[in-house]
């Protein structure tokens, strides 16, 4: 195979796509946690954050799906 198949290209635009997925994912787990620990926390924030969290956890499974299937023995 050669550096421009498409099926290559499109698994790197994956993999990109799963690594900036799990950038943000910790970035809004650090930023649950800091709000969590204010005075008087956001509760309404950090539920939204939480959703957000959920939402990006479910796409970044949906990714590793695509790019390692499930193989059955």
């Amino acid at each position: 195979m050669n550096d421009d198949d498409p099926i290559n290209e499109a698994e790197e635009a994956l993999r990109a796509r799963l690594k900036a997925l799990q950038q943000e994912h910790a970035d809004l787990d650090a930023s649950i946690e800091a709000l969590g620990h204010m005075p008087v926390p956001d509760q309404l924030m950090i539920a939204r954050m939480k959703r957000k969290k959920l939402t990006l956890r479910d796409e970044i499974v949906k990714i590793e799906g695509r790019i390692l299937p499930d193989i059955i023995a």
